[in-house]
C-alpha cells in the first residue's frame, strides 16, 4: 500500500485556534517550516530549532520577552496541532459569482432556474458580487449597472474569447490602467446594487430565440460562453474569491468545446465509442484540449469553475470534467432543474455560518513539508500543481506531482485531498524511536475579506524492524479511500481492465503480508481486525461505478469520479460501500450487511449510496401498504415503520452535498435495481438452496467466493 494520508484543510475542528498575527516561519533556505509544538526550544538562549531542517534560530524580539515554559504562545501548546492564523493588514475583496446560465432550455426548464438563481440572490451576502451570462447560439453579457435601458454585449458562438478581446469588445480596455473598478461598475456589482435589476433581467429572460428545425439540437456555444466568462473575470477580478458558475441542459455544439452534432440523427459518444475511437466521438479529443486550456486559464487566476449540469441525455460532463477538477470547483448532474437535487445543491452553496459568513475558502494554496526521510509523490483532489520544487519532492509522480504546492479555486469544510508519498531511506537502519514529521500551510482568502493560513503539524514514529506495529497502526477505512483515488487517477491513462488487475494484486500482497497463515493451508488463514474489513470495501470498490463503466455513460463515470476524489472518508466510504439499514416491528432500526439475504419480504430497507437514497419495501409490505393499512387507524405502528426511512433520508439530505436523488421502490420494482445492484450477490439465480433473502440475477461473484479465491492466492508459497 502505498504510504498516504488525506488531509482535510478547512474541517470544522472543536478546539481550532484562531490568532491575530503573522506566524514565524523557518529562516533556512530551503526551508519554510512554521513554528509549531514538535520544535525544540531553548528558554535559556530564546531560540528554536526546526524539526524539518534542524536549524537553530532565535526568536524575534516581541517572542523573547515573554516566553517562558510556563508562557508559550499558541502555536508551540502540543493541543494545537492546527492552527489559524489570520493575517493583519491582508484584505481582499468580497466574493465574487458570475452565473453562466444556458438559455437553449425548454420553457419549462428555463423557469425553473430562473426561479433558483433568483432564490440565491436573496441569500447571497449583501456585498457579495455578481454577474450574468447568457448563452444560446452567442454568449451574451449582461450590464447590470444601468437600470434604466437593459444592455446585453453579444459575442460569436464560433470563436474562442481572451480577456484582452472580451475587455476590449465590452469597452474598458480604452479607459486605461483602472479597468477593474469601472468594469465592475458596470457587469459585476454587489448584490445590494443590482438585485431589483438582475431580478427583472431573469423574469423578462426568454429562451434562445436562434431558429432550429424539429430534428435539431438548439444551439449551443458553451464553449464560448465560458471563455468569456473567464476573459471578463481574469481582467477584474484576477486572484479574488471567484466562482463561475455554470448551468446547462445540453451539449456544446457550436465553436470551440463541441462535443456533439447539430443533426439529433447522430448520438452523442458512448464509452464503447470512445475505447473504439468511432466517428461519434470526433469531437472528443478536441475539446478535452479545449477545455483542458480554459482550465489552465482559470487556475492560473485563482478560480473554481462549478458545473451544473440537468439534463436527460449526456451534456459534456465528460469533456469538461477537468475544469472542475483542476479549479475545485462543484459538479452537481441530475435530470431537470425542477429536481431536489439541483435546486437544494444549489441553494446549499450560499449558507452561512454564525457570523453570517459563507462556508467556503476561495483561492486557497496548500504547501507541504516533510523531514528528510519521505517525500511527496503527488495529489489527488480538486486542485492543480503549481510547479514549485523542494527537498519534499519525490521523483515519481501521483496525480497533480513534481511539486510541493498545489493551488485550488474553492474549499469547503468536506473538501479533503489525498497526498502520496515515497521513503526515501530504505537501505539506511533508522535509530529507535525515530520520529518523522509532516506540516500542511494552507493559505485562503475567507469570505470575510481577510487572508488566513491554517497550519496542521503531524508527526510519526518509524516502525521496528519486525513491522508488527505497522499492523496496529493500519487504518483500513483511509486505506480504503485512498486506494479508490488512486484507482480512479489510474483509469485517466490506463485500460480500467488493468487498474482492477492493479487492484488485487496490491490486495493480495497486503493480506499476504500481514494475515496470520500456514503457507498452502488456506484452513489456517486469519486476519487481524485492522484488516478485517478491507478485503471488502476492495470487493465493493472493484463493482463501483468508478472503476466500472458498464451501463453508464462517459458523463455519469465523469461525475462520480469527480465525486469521490472530493469527498472526506465517511462519505467517500458509503460511495464505496453504501450503507444499508433494516425498519422492522421485531427490533429499532439497524445497520444489516449489504447482502442479498438481507432483501427480506417483511422489511423496510434504507440504502444509503451516496448518489442515491433508496426506500426500498419487501413484498409483504407492499402489499399491505398497497391495501392502505397505513391510513387505519388499528395500525398505526404500520404507519410508523413506513415513515421513519423517509425521515431518516431527510436528516441526510438535509447535510449532503451534492443533495442525493430520492426514490422509493419495492421488491421486484423498477427501481429496485438501484439495490439490486449495489448488494453482495450472495444468492443469483444460479444457486441451488436460496434459503431467504432475494434471488439477484448477475454474473458477478459474491463477497464469499471472492474472499475464498483471495485466501487462496495469498497463502500459496
Amino acid at each position: 500500500m502505498p504510504l498516504s494520508v488525506l488531509y482535510t484543510p478547512l474541517k470544522a475542528t472543536d478546539n481550532l485556534q484562531l490568532v491575530e498575527y503573522e506566524p514565524i516561519q523557518c529562516k533556512s533556505r530551503d526551508c519554510g517550516a512554521i513554528l509549531n509544538p514538535h520544535c525544540v526550544v531553548d528558554f535559556h538562549s530564546k531560540q528554536w530549532t526546526c524539526p524539518f531542517c534542524m536549524q537553530r534560530q532565535a526568536f524575534p524580539p516581541h517572542y523573547a520577552q515573554h516566553i517562558t515554559e510556563q508562557n508559550l504562545p499558541a502555536e508551540l501548546v502540543p493541543v494545537y496541532s492546527t492552527i489559524e492564523y489570520i493575517i493583519p493588514q491582508a484584505v481582499c475583496n468580497p466574493p465574487v459569482f458570475l452565473m453562466v446560465l444556458d438559455i437553449a432550455l425548454i420553457e419549462e426548464e428555463l423557469e425553473q432556474v430562473k426561479d433558483s438563481i433568483q432564490q440565491s440572490l436573496a441569500m447571497m451576502p449583501q456585498n457579495a458580487l455578481v454577474g450574468f451570462i447568457t448563452f444560446g447560439a452567442m454568449a451574451y453579457v449582461h450590464e447590470l449597472g444601468n437600470n434604466a435601458l437593459p444592455k446585453a454585449y453579444a459575442f460569436r458562438g464560433s470563436k474562442e474569447y481572451t480577456g484582452q478581446q472580451v475587455s476590449y469588445q465590452l469597452g474598458f480596455a480604452k479607459q486605461g490602467g483602472n479597468t477593474g473598478q469601472s468594469v465592475g461598475n458596470r457587469f459585476l456589482l454587489p448584490v445590494a446594487d443590482c438585485e431589483f435589476t438582475l431580478n427583472t433581467l431573469l423574469d423578462d429572460l426568454t429562451r434562445d430565440s436562434w431558429p432550429t428545425g424539429a430534428d435539431r439540437r438548439p444551439f449551443r456555444c458553451t464553449g464560448a460562453a465560458l471563455s468569456v466568462a473567464i476573459g471578463l473575470l481574469e481582467v477584474t477580478y484576477a486572484q479574488s474569491s471567484v466562482r463561475i458558475m455554470l448551468m446547462t441542459g445540453g451539449p456544446c455544439n457550436v465553436g470551440p468545446g463541441m462535443v456533439a452534432a447539430e443533426e439529433l440523427s447522430e448520438t452523442i459518444r458512448s464509452h464503447l465509442d470512445l475505447t473504439k475511437d468511432s466517428s461519434n466521438a470526433q469531437y472528443t479529443k478536441k475539446a478535452l484540449k479545449y477545455y483542458a486550456s480554459l482550465a489552465g486559464r482559470a487556475v492560473a487566476a485563482g478560480f473554481a469553475v462549478d458545473i451544473f449540469a440537468c439534463s436527460l441525455d449526456q451534456v459534456g460532463l465528460y469533456e469538461m470534467k477537468v475544469l472542475a477538477d483542476k479549479t475545485g470547483g462543484y459538479m452537481v448532474m441530475t435530470d431537470s432543474f425542477s429536481v431536489h437535487v439541483f435546486k437544494d445543491s444549489f441553494r446549499r452553496i450560499f449558507d452561512v455560518d454564525e457570523s453570517g459568513y459563507l462556508q467556503l475558502g476561495f483561492r486557497a494554496e496548500v504547501e507541504i513539508f516533510t523531514s528528510r526521510e519521505f517525500k511527496c509523490q503527488g495529489a489527488v483532489g480538486g486542485l492543480s500543481s503549481l510547479g514549485k520544487k523542494s527537498q519534499a519532492v519525490a521523483e515519481s509522480e501521483v496525480g497533480q506531482g513534481n511539486t510541493c504546492k498545489w493551488i485550488a479555486g474553492s474549499l469547503d469544510k468536506n473538501t479533503s485531498i489525498a497526498f502520496y508519498f515515497d521513503v526515501t531511506n530504505t537501505g539506511a537502519a533508522l535509530p529507535q524511536g525515530k520520529q518523522s514529521f509532516l506540516q500542511f500551510q494552507t493559505s485562503y482568502l475567507h469570505p470575510s475579506g481577510r487572508k488566513r493560513i491554517r497550519v496542521t503539524t503531524v508527526t510519526n514514529r518509524y516502525a521496528d524492524a519486525n513491522m508488527s506495529d505497522i499492523g496496529t497502526g493500519f487504518d483500513q477505512e483511509a486505506a480504503a479511500v485512498l486506494m479508490a483515488r488512486y484507482s480512479v487517477w489510474k483509469c485517466e491513462n490506463e485500460d480500467p481492465l488493468d487498474v482492477l488487475r492493479w487492484v488485487d494484486r496490491t490486495l493480495i500482497r497486503l493480506v499476504a503480508k500481514f494475515a496470520d497463515y500456514r503457507k498452502d493451508d488456506p484452513q489456517s488463514f486469519h486476519l487481524s481486525p485492522e484488516f478485517a474489513i478491507f478485503p471488502q470495501f476492495m470487493y465493493h470498490l472493484r463493482r463501483s461505478n468508478f472503476l466500472q463503466t458498464f451501463n453508464a455513460s462517459p458523463d455519469e463515470t465523469a461525475f462520480y469520479r469527480t465525486l469521490v476524489i472530493r469527498e472526506n472518508v465517511m462519505n467517500s466510504l458509503v460511495m464505496i460501500q453504501p450503507a444499508l439499514i433494516m425498519y422492522s416491528f421485531d427490533s429499532e432500526p439497524r445497520p444489516v450487511l449489504l447482502d442479498s439475504n438481507s432483501l427480506q419480504s417483511n422489511v423496510v430497507l434504507l440504502l444509503d449510496a451516496f448518489f442515491h437514497l433508496v426506500v426500498w419495501r419487501g413484498e409483504t409490505i407492499q402489499q399491505w401498504y398497497d391495501a392502505g393499512y397505513q391510513d387505519k387507524e388499528e395500525y398505526a405502528n404500520f404507519k410508523t415503520l413506513i415513515q421513519a426511512p423517509a425521515e431518516d433520508c431527510k436528516s441526510i439530505m438535509a447535510t449532503r452535498f451534492p443533495v442525493p436523488k430520492y426514490m422509493q421502490t419495492a421488491a421486484g420494482a423498477s427501481q429496485a435495481r438501484f439495490l439490486t445492484s449495489k448488494v453482495n450477490p450472495a444468492t443469483t439465480h444460479t444457486s441451488e438452496f436460496a434459503d431467504s433473502g432475494t434471488q439477484i440475477i448477475t454474473d458477478d461473484v459474491s463477497l464469499k467466493v471472492f474472499m475464498e479465491h483471495l485466501i487462496k492466492l495469498a497463502v500459496q508459497s
